[in-house]
Parts: C-alpha cells; sequence; structure tokens
C-alpha cells in the first residue's frame, strides 16, 4: 500500500462527526488491509465492530510536517454480500477546541506573540481498504464522496479533557449495513493535510487496567469518586435520567481538605476540565472518544439523573513491560510501582510533561529518564517517533516566528526545540527566567535520546538516522556559546529545591556531553574527519570548563567544581560535581578529589538538593563512586525531598517538583531513581551496546533481604534474585546465551556476609 490516500472527506465544520459507507463484496476474501487517518482523532468501525484494540489514534505530529495513517487487518471483518464501514472523527490537536480548561502562559509570563494555529480548516479523514481475493485479485475500497455523514453525539471535543456528550444524538446501528442513512449528508471532498503521510509505527494506544469508581461522599452537592489510582484515562459512565437532563463531571488529581475535587493547580490555575452528559430518557452509556482525562477523583454533579456505573480505564502507549522489580522491603515496591505508574500516564504517543496542565510533550526526559524507562519499558519504537518528531521540529534558516513587538524573530538553523511536536511555541526568552524554548538539555535528546537508545538496543540504523541532526544542533550551540566559553541561556538545573540552578556549570557540560556523544557515533558510522573536528572541539570545550571552574576548596581541601553564577564564593551543587564526573571533564588526576566533593555536597545537604537535569547524573555518579549507602538512605527519607515522601503523603504518581501537593502529581522527568534499582540494587550494568557484555554488581539496601529483578534485553532475560538469612547470602543469576558478564558480589561480602552464586545460562 503506498503512503498516499486517494482522498480526503470532510463533513466541513470543525466538530467532531460520523462518516459511513457500504459496499458490497462479491467474491469469498483471503486477505483484506486498512489504512486510517482521521484528523485529529478516529475510531475505525467495520460492520458494526470496532476495529482494533487502539485508543486516540492516530499519534499527536505537528500535522504540517508529517502525518500518520493506522494500519489495521481487517481480514475477519469482512464479508461476500454488502458491508458498512464507520469512522468517527473528533478533534484532538488538528483543531484545538478552547471550551472549559485550555492552555494558557500564566500571568507571570509575557503574551505569546505564537499562540496556537490549527492544522486546517475542518476536520478530514481519508481511508482505503485493500481487498484481496481468494483468486488473487485486489480491489481498493475508499472513503470517498459516496461516504455520508452526520453530527456526533460528542458535541465538543477538547485535547484537555473536556468533552460534551449528547446522547440523544446517538444513532443506533449506524456503523451496520442496514442502517437508513437517508437523512445523512454527503460527504465534501476535504483538504490534505500538509505533513507527509506516514505509517504509525509506534505501539498504539491502549487499555492496560480498568478501575471502578468509589463513591466515597458527597461534598458542595457533588458526589466524589475515588478511582484508587492517578492516571490517564478513558472515562465510561452509565446513567439515567429525563431527556435534556445533564451530568457533569470535574476530574482532578487531589481533594480539597473537606473532600472536594481539587482543580486548583498549585501557584499556577484552575484546571476547570469537564466532561458533560446529556440524557436521552433512557438508560446512557458515554464512552471517551477522542480525548483523555487526567486524575484520580471524579465530583459528579447529576441533579436527579441516576449514576448506575462509573469506570475508568487508564491508556498508555508505553504497556509492554521490558522490566520487574519486587522485594521484601515494600518502600522499595511501592517507590517503584509510583514512578512506573507516572511513566504510564505519560506516554500517549508523545512524552508529555504531564497529562494535566500542559499534555506538551518537553523532550528532556527522553535522555534524562531513557535509562529508567528502558529498564522498565519497552521503549524502542516510541523512541524512534520522539526522535522523528524532533527531526520534523528541527529549525531552519527561513523559520519565522513574532517577537514580543510584532517583528519577524528568526530561532536560528539546527535548533531542536524544547517540545516536539510544538503546538503552542513560546520562542522568546522569559525575562529575568530564561528560555523555555532553547534549552540544551531539551534540545540535547537529539544526541544523548539516541545514545541511551544505542546502548540499549545495540540499533546502529537510530545513529545514523539521526546523526546529521544532532551535527546540525551542535553547529547552532556552537552561536550561542557566550565570551567565557559557556552556554547559560537556558534553564540551568531546573527544578532544584532551593533554585541553585548553575546554569553555566550545568549547560555547558551538556556542550561537552553533547560533542564527545557525536564523536563517538562519528566513530561508529566510520565518519573519520567529523571524529577528528569533535574531538578538538571537545578538548576545547574541557580545557576552557576546567581552567575557570575547577578549583581547590578553601578549607575542605580537595579540587572541586564551584559554581560559576556565584562569583564571591566557592559554592558548590551536587550536579555541578556529579556531571562533569558522569561525562568525562574532570582531569585524570583530580577524579578522586571531584568524587570527595560530591559526597561532601551529598552529606551536607543529607539528601538530593538537585533538580531534575541534574539529578540522573548525582544518582549514577554516586552509584559508581561506591555511595550507594546514601542514595538508599535519600529515597527512603520520611520527609521532602525524597521518593518515599510522596508515598506517606498518599500519592499514586509522581509528583512534579519536591514537596507536599506539587503543581502536577503526575510527572515522571524526577523518576531517574529506577535505573538505579536495576544498575544499582540489581546491579545490571551493560558494558557494551545491547547488553551484549554485562557487569553484574548488586547491592542490598538497609532493611531489605529479599529481591528479585528481571530486565528483558534484546539478547534475551537477564534475570538476579538475592535472599539474605543472618550472614548467608544466596544470588541466582539467569544471563541470555551469547552475553558476556562478569559477577562482582563485592557489595554483598563488605560486611563480612558468605555469598553462594549460581549463574544460568538460558
Amino acid at each position: 500500500m503506498s503512503d498516499t490516500f486517494h482522498s480526503w472527506i470532510t463533513n466541513g465544520t470543525a466538530s467532531p462527526f460520523l462518516a459511513r459507507k457500504t459496499f458490497t463484496l462479491t467474491r469469498p476474501i483471503a486477505k483484506a488491509e486498512a489504512k486510517v487517518c482521521g484528523l485529529g482523532q478516529f475510531v475505525f468501525w467495520l460492520n458494526g465492530e470496532k476495529v482494533g484494540d487502539h485508543e486516540l489514534d492516530p499519534g499527536w505530529t505537528d500535522y504540517r510536517k508529517y502525518v500518520q495513517y493506522v494500519t489495521f487487518d481487517v481480514s475477519s471483518l469482512l464479508h461476500p454480500g454488502e458491508n458498512a464501514l464507520g469512522f468517527e472523527v473528533g478533534n484532538g490537536w488538528y483543531i484545538k477546541t478552547d471550551e472549559h480548561y485550555t492552555f494558557a502562559f500564566p500571568p507571570f509570563m509575557p503574551p505569546n506573540p505564537n499562540p496556537y494555529q490549527p492544522f486546517g480548516d475542518s476536520l478530514v479523514l481519508a481511508a482505503e481498504i485493500t481487498v484481496t481475493y481468494e483468486g488473487g485479485e485486489t480491489e481498493v475500497i475508499s472513503a470517498n464522496d459516496a461516504c455520508k455523514t452526520a453530527p456526533h453525539p460528542v458535541t465538543m471535543s477538547n485535547v484537555y479533557g473536556s468533552e460534551t456528550y449528547d446522547a440523544s444524538l446517538e444513532q443506533p446501528g449506524w456503523n451496520t449495513p442496514a442502517f437508513d442513512d437517508a437523512s445523512w449528508s454527503p460527504a465534501l471532498p476535504g483538504t490534505a493535510p500538509a505533513g507527509e503521510l506516514k505509517e504509525q509505527f509506534q505501539p498504539a494506544i491502549k487499555v492496560i487496567k480498568t478501575y471502578p469508581g468509589k463513591l466515597v461522599g458527597t461534598v458542595n452537592g457533588r458526589d466524589i469518586y475515588d478511582l484508587g489510582q492517578n492516571m490517564s484515562g478513558i472515562l465510561e459512565l452509565t446513567y439515567q435520567g429525563k431527556p435534556g437532563e445533564t451530568v457533569q463531571l470535574y476530574p482532578a488529581e487531589k481533594l480539597t481538605p473537606e473532600g472536594d475535587v481539587d482543580q486548583q493547580a498549585k501557584g499556577w490555575l484552575l484546571i476547570d476540565s469537564c466532561i458533560t452528559c446529556v440524557c436521552s430518557g433512557g438508560v446512557d452509556h458515554y464512552r471517551m472518544k477522542f480525548t483523555y482525562f487526567a486524575g484520580r477523583f471524579f465530583g459528579v454533579e447529576h441533579g436527579d439523573v441516576v449514576i448506575q456505573a462509573l469506570t475508568a480505564h487508564a491508556i498508555t502507549s508505553a504497556w509492554k513491560r521490558d522490566g520487574s522489580f519486587t522485594s521484601d522491603d515494600d518502600r522499595y515496591n511501592k517507590i517503584y510501582g509510583m514512578i512506573e505508574k507516572t511513566v504510564e500516564a505519560n506516554m500517549v504517543s508523545v512524552h508529555t510533561d504531564c497529562p494535566t496542565i500542559e499534555r506538551f510533550a518537553w523532550q528532556e526526559p527522553n535522555h534524562l529518564m531513557a535509562p529508567s524507562i528502558f529498564f522498565m519499558k519497552d521503549g524502542s519504537k516510541l523512541w524512534e517517533k520522539f526522535l522523528l518528531d524532533i527531526r520534523a521540529a528541527q529549525h531552519t534558516a527561513e523559520d519565522r516566528f513574532k517577537d514580543f513587538a510584532g517583528n519577524e524573530f528568526c530561532p536560528g538553523d539546527g535548533l531542536v526545540p524544547s517540545q516536539a511536536p510544538c503546538y503552542i511555541p513560546n520562542v522568546l526568552p522569559v525575562p529575568g527566567m530564561g528560555s523555555f524554548y532553547d534549552i540544551i538539555p531539551w534540545g540535547s535528546t537529539s544526541i544523548l535520546g539516541v545514545y541511551w537508545h544505542y546502548r540499549f538496543y545495540g540499533d546502529l540504523q537510530v545513529v545514523r538516522d539521526n546523526y546529521d541532526c544532532g551535527l546540525r544542533y551542535l553547529n547552532y550551540l556552537k552561536t550561542r556559546v557566550n565570551e567565557e566559553g559557556f552556554i547559560n541561556h537556558g534553564l540551568g538545573d531546573w527544578g532544584n529545591p532551593r533554585n541553585e540552578l548553575a546554569r553555566e556549570n550545568i549547560e555547558t557540560a551538556f556542550l561537552y556531553a553533547d560533542t564527545t556523544t557525536l564523536a563517538y557515533f562519528a566513530d561508529l558510522l566510520g565518519k573519520a574527519e567529523d571524529k577528528a573536528a569533535l574531538e578538538t572541539y571537545a578538548a576545547e570545550i574541557k580545557a576552557n570548563y576546567n581552567a575557570k571552574l575547577l578549583v581547590q576548596h578553601p578549607t575542605e581541601g580537595f579540587a572541586c567544581y564551584k559554581a560559576w553564577d556565584h562569583p564571591d564564593d566557592i559554592f558548590l551543587t551536587q550536579a555541578a560535581q556529579a556531571l562533569p564526573l558522569f561525562w568525562g571533564l574532570v582531569p585524570e588526576d583530580k577524579q578522586n578529589d571531584v568524587v570527595k566533593a560530591l559526597r561532601w555536597t551529598l552529606e551536607r545537604d543529607g539528601a538530593f538538593i538537585c533538580g531534575e537535569v541534574g539529578l540522573p547524573y548525582v544518582i549514577q555518579a554516586a552509584r559508581e563512586a561506591g555511595m550507594n549507602d546514601l542514595i538508599a538512605s535519600f529515597i527512603t527519607r520520611t520527609e521532602h525531598p525524597s521518593y518515599y515522601a510522596f508515598v506517606l503523603d498518599g500519592e499514586t504518581t509522581l509528583g512534579e517538583y519536591w514537596e507536599h501537593n506539587p503543581r502536577s502529581h503526575c510527572h515522571d522527568m524526577m523518576g531517574h531513581i529506577i535505573e538505579w534499582f536495576y544498575n544499582g540494587i540489581a546491579g545490571i550494568q551493560p558494558q557494551e551496546p545491547g547488553f551484549q557484555k554485562i557487569l553484574v554488581q548488586p547491592y542490598l539496601p538497609a532493611g531489605m533481604h529479599a529481591f528479585t529483578c528481571s530486565y528483558q534485553s534484546v539478547r534475551g532475560e537477564i534475570k538476579v534474585q538475592l535472599q539474605k538469612e543472618g550472614t548467608a547470602v544466596q544470588l541466582n543469576l539467569t544471563v541470555p546465551e551469547g552475553v558476556e558478564y562478569e559477577l562482582d558480589s563485592s557489595y554483598l561480602s563488605a560486611d563480612g556476609s558468605t555469598v553462594t552464586a549460581h549463574t544460568e545460562k538460558v
């Protein structure tokens, strides 16, 4: 099947619509395949049956750059005789609806001169079914002007989770051959989206678990339902009332002290999402079609309408597990489960920052969180899609926007924006805060996201596909280096609880990481000239970085990295020590000193005092230097900053910042500790790409006596099981055939315990 459609159709409006078409097949069918694209979102039916188990097809993209269609095997759903195609098409990001909550920048930021722009004048649909008959002949059935359309019972759908459903507009059997569509309107020719058509290749969004709502009380005239889990979800509701009566449902991540749903995002604005269901007079059944809600609780205002059942279906693109971890210390199990649920809720064909407030595809977790997510989930195709979004979003010299005065503004050739796809481009720096659009730890996913993908999956094609994008981005970054040789125009260690951002230290360390990683890629791809030039530039960055930032601590005596933004004293942050250690910026003769400096900052602070940008490097640099005991004590603290403190707060997903009642209660951006569960506790450490060679170096935290950790690598399952009784440790290791491994049990025997190890090759 070609990556083009013969026709696009529409009902001529920006509101959700139904489309149908009947056709006759005259011979026995050997095979049938459909490709479908409805923008923004679609549901596909054949002969009254929903096709596939997907939600919210197709994946979100920049529709001016590329558009995804979805392929379905429909062989079993067609038959000789009359058949019926049925389609439901809703808004999504294609034509955003602003009724109820829709994202707006807060008042402390200047008005955005580059607001959202719809991608078309009306919602559109294209579909083709290729039927192969038993004799080998083929026929193509198309959704063309022979289709008929009608308004959808969902009269409004908002990408941020609000929908209005009018049950009186239901037309039972509309997607079956026998339905009388005489009152329906002929489809109109539609305008194809501007972007290139590509087959959807990342995992589709699917339901992973269903949660019945539990009625827990009535507050302020609202019935309060608790799902027991914060999620991205599809709401399903059965209700009965008089014609025209309504039910309003308000989702929320938390409750007020009196027990009402609380839609206030701390320090931000009201997330006034609302799902409205209108009664037909009988028993009505509603299920979300074109959007998803976010939250754990529902406040339901229903008057005399009887609510018969309220259910939520948690959805995600990250439904395939590659890893698992369980232990006899339930603190760790709860931390792991909380972060896994957060990752699932933020994977909806893009990696969102949160399901509630923004739903934007911020790019920084796609390298900062990559190892943690790759251990838990199969991220291979998801990351290929994220990287494609980056390549599509990368700016050219011709891209133009508006500045605050309305004048033309060019971000610059090669810039990788902080969001991809980016639907509301906030391209200008915020006065006093830095750029939220041009941020090196975000744009560096174009390089470091590729690096982690290659480390885990060993697929050199991903390096080939993204190398030029990374090189263009580095060339752009060179134009942003200041007179001191630093990058410092972004956000620094974003999320740091003390706002210790250390921009020059952090952002320039990423410049070095990007350069050395591209040199590594150039070597893999046999680009000798590129490699030499990149290594030369990396050496220049390193020399300048150490000359201006590496100092002797005046009282402690060790070499350390001072924060450049504290010119009057020797000020140390955890992240400012960890990033140079991790990426190899530290001179060899100063390694031990900087490790001491890192330990000193950790012991001084007694907790992780770093943001999402520094945290993965602080954890991993500490692990590599044998500080697992500090890591374990920090994550199980009962007060913030701490992962376990979120558990004690009653959270079922990870908060945005280290605090009680954070702005967002479902941010995975600081879930980096999961990587340590695998490479710290279980000790599974890849030494070569694709886990072809591994080091297994287990560690047992205080209070834990047994754990089982499994990771399904591209070469097979790696499994570490440990049981400690008294001073006897039994260690069972499973390694795939063909994988070279080394077992280091020194952490386990450090307290005098006797370790008995058994290895099985499978």
